[in-house]
Protein backbone atom coordinates (compact mmCIF):
# COMPACT_ATOMS: atom_id res chain seq x y z
CA UNK A 1 0.00 0.00 0.00
CA UNK A 2 0.82 3.64 0.15
CA UNK A 3 1.28 4.20 3.42
CA UNK A 4 -2.05 6.12 3.75
CA UNK A 5 -3.90 5.92 6.71
CA UNK A 6 -7.54 7.73 7.01
CA UNK A 7 -9.00 8.73 11.18
CA UNK A 8 -11.48 10.68 12.09
CA UNK A 9 -11.05 13.75 12.60
CA UNK A 10 -10.20 15.61 15.82
CA UNK A 11 -8.64 18.87 17.32
CA UNK A 12 -8.11 21.23 14.89
CA UNK A 13 -8.50 19.03 11.74
CA UNK A 14 -11.77 20.94 10.67
CA UNK A 15 -9.83 24.11 10.33
CA UNK A 16 -6.90 22.54 8.67
CA UNK A 17 -9.85 20.67 5.74
CA UNK A 18 -11.51 24.38 5.80
CA UNK A 19 -8.10 25.84 4.88
CA UNK A 20 -6.88 23.00 2.07
CA UNK A 21 -10.57 23.40 0.44
CA UNK A 22 -10.40 27.09 0.63
CA UNK A 23 -7.52 27.53 -1.04
CA UNK A 24 -7.76 24.99 -3.66
CA UNK A 25 -10.09 24.36 -6.58
CA UNK A 26 -12.45 23.36 -7.58
CA UNK A 27 -13.70 25.77 -3.96
CA UNK A 28 -11.83 28.37 -5.73
CA UNK A 29 -14.03 29.16 -9.23
CA UNK A 30 -16.72 28.06 -6.77
CA UNK A 31 -16.53 31.24 -4.76
CA UNK A 32 -16.61 28.72 -1.20
CA UNK A 33 -14.09 31.34 0.96
CA UNK A 34 -13.21 29.73 4.66
CA UNK A 35 -16.14 30.61 6.71
CA UNK A 36 -18.47 28.63 4.01
CA UNK A 37 -15.78 25.75 4.15
CA UNK A 38 -15.44 25.57 7.72
CA UNK A 39 -19.14 25.29 8.09
CA UNK A 40 -19.21 22.59 5.29
CA UNK A 41 -15.94 20.43 7.60
CA UNK A 42 -18.66 21.20 10.73
CA UNK A 43 -21.78 20.55 9.74
CA UNK A 44 -23.53 17.96 12.67
CA UNK A 45 -24.95 15.19 9.97
CA UNK A 46 -21.65 15.05 8.21
CA UNK A 47 -18.68 12.83 8.76
CA UNK A 48 -15.09 14.29 8.55
CA UNK A 49 -12.57 12.08 8.22
CA UNK A 50 -8.52 13.17 7.23
CA UNK A 51 -6.05 10.59 5.73
CA UNK A 52 -2.48 11.04 6.87
CA UNK A 53 1.24 10.13 5.18
CA UNK A 54 4.23 10.15 7.34
CA UNK A 55 2.47 11.81 10.42
CA UNK A 56 1.62 14.68 7.96
CA UNK A 57 -2.27 15.53 7.07
CA UNK A 58 -2.38 14.80 3.06
CA UNK A 59 -6.03 14.84 2.23
CA UNK A 60 -9.65 14.66 3.62
CA UNK A 61 -13.20 13.10 3.13
CA UNK A 62 -16.32 14.51 4.33
CA UNK A 63 -19.19 12.40 3.58
CA UNK A 64 -23.15 12.73 5.33
CA UNK A 65 -23.80 9.01 6.06
CA UNK A 66 -28.00 9.59 4.70
CA UNK A 67 -27.25 12.09 1.69
CA UNK A 68 -29.04 11.28 -1.51
CA UNK A 69 -32.28 9.05 -0.72
CA UNK A 70 -30.87 7.26 2.61
CA UNK A 71 -27.79 6.08 0.63
CA UNK A 72 -24.09 7.67 1.83
CA UNK A 73 -22.93 11.01 -0.37
CA UNK A 74 -19.07 12.68 -0.73
CA UNK A 75 -19.78 16.09 -0.01
CA UNK A 76 -16.11 17.18 -0.47
CA UNK A 77 -13.05 15.10 -1.31
CA UNK A 78 -9.71 16.74 -1.21
CA UNK A 79 -5.63 16.37 -1.52
CA UNK A 80 -3.11 18.85 -0.27
CA UNK A 81 -1.33 19.97 -3.59
CA UNK A 82 1.75 18.68 -2.37
CA UNK A 83 0.37 14.77 -1.79
CA UNK A 84 -1.13 15.00 -5.46
CA UNK A 85 -0.22 11.45 -7.64
CA UNK A 86 0.45 9.74 -4.30
CA UNK A 87 -2.82 7.77 -3.94
CA UNK A 88 -3.99 9.77 -1.48
CA UNK A 89 -7.47 10.27 -3.13
CA UNK A 90 -7.87 6.49 -4.28
CA UNK A 91 -6.91 5.60 -0.73
CA UNK A 92 -9.80 8.21 1.15
CA UNK A 93 -12.26 7.19 -1.84
CA UNK A 94 -11.48 2.81 -1.40
CA UNK A 95 -12.26 4.18 2.99
CA UNK A 96 -15.40 5.24 2.28
CA UNK A 97 -16.32 2.73 -0.14
CA UNK A 98 -15.15 -0.24 2.63
CA UNK A 99 -17.04 1.98 5.45
CA UNK A 100 -20.41 1.26 3.30
CA UNK A 101 -20.16 -1.92 1.26
CA UNK A 102 -22.89 -4.07 3.63
CA UNK A 103 -25.01 -1.31 4.30
CA UNK A 104 -25.86 0.72 1.09
CA UNK A 105 -25.64 -0.58 -2.45
CA UNK A 106 -25.04 3.04 -3.56
CA UNK A 107 -22.46 6.21 -2.91
CA UNK A 108 -22.66 8.91 -4.48
CA UNK A 109 -21.30 12.38 -5.25
CA UNK A 110 -21.05 15.55 -6.87
CA UNK A 111 -18.44 16.99 -9.37
CA UNK A 112 -17.59 20.00 -10.89
CA UNK A 113 -17.92 20.11 -15.06
CA UNK A 114 -15.19 22.44 -14.96
CA UNK A 115 -12.79 19.93 -12.54
CA UNK A 116 -11.49 17.37 -15.50
CA UNK A 117 -9.33 15.68 -13.52
CA UNK A 118 -11.47 14.96 -10.39
CA UNK A 119 -13.95 13.49 -13.21
CA UNK A 120 -11.26 11.49 -14.69
CA UNK A 121 -10.33 10.11 -11.34
CA UNK A 122 -13.79 9.32 -10.48
CA UNK A 123 -14.14 7.90 -13.96
CA UNK A 124 -11.44 5.59 -13.23
CA UNK A 125 -12.82 4.69 -9.84
CA UNK A 126 -15.92 2.91 -11.24
CA UNK A 127 -18.25 6.27 -10.82
CA UNK A 128 -21.21 6.67 -13.50
CA UNK A 129 -23.24 10.36 -14.72
CA UNK A 130 -26.75 9.72 -13.50
CA UNK A 131 -27.91 13.74 -13.69
CA UNK A 132 -26.90 17.01 -14.02
CA UNK A 133 -27.76 20.28 -12.01
CA UNK A 134 -27.63 22.89 -14.69
CA UNK A 135 -25.63 26.25 -13.75
CA UNK A 136 -26.11 25.20 -9.88
CA UNK A 137 -23.48 27.02 -8.16
CA UNK A 138 -22.02 29.50 -10.19
CA UNK A 139 -23.54 30.21 -14.15
CA UNK A 140 -22.21 28.46 -16.77
CA UNK A 141 -20.47 25.64 -14.70
CA UNK A 142 -22.30 22.28 -14.23
CA UNK A 143 -22.55 19.90 -10.90
CA UNK A 144 -22.39 16.55 -12.14
CA UNK A 145 -24.07 13.92 -10.19
CA UNK A 146 -21.94 10.39 -10.23
CA UNK A 147 -22.69 6.93 -8.63
CA UNK A 148 -21.27 3.90 -8.14
CA UNK A 149 -23.24 0.76 -7.34
CA UNK A 150 -21.65 -1.35 -3.87
CA UNK A 151 -21.94 -4.39 -2.88
CA UNK A 152 -26.08 -5.24 -3.39
CA UNK A 153 -27.61 -5.41 -0.04
CA UNK A 154 -30.87 -6.77 0.75
CA UNK A 155 -33.44 -6.10 2.52
CA UNK A 156 -32.40 -8.21 5.90
CA UNK A 157 -28.88 -6.04 5.46
CA UNK A 158 -26.68 -8.85 4.48
CA UNK A 159 -24.79 -8.45 1.29
CA UNK A 160 -26.25 -10.19 -1.70
CA UNK A 161 -24.55 -12.68 -3.81
CA UNK A 162 -23.37 -11.74 -7.15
Amino acid sequence: MNGVTVRCAHGDDADWAARLMSASDPWITLGRAYDACLAACTAPADVLEIAVLDGRRCGFVLVRPRGVAGAPYIVSIAVDEAFRGHGVGATLLAHIEAAYRGSSAHLFLCVSSFNNRARAFYDRHGFEEVGRFRDFIIPGADEVLLHKRLDAVTSTGARASH
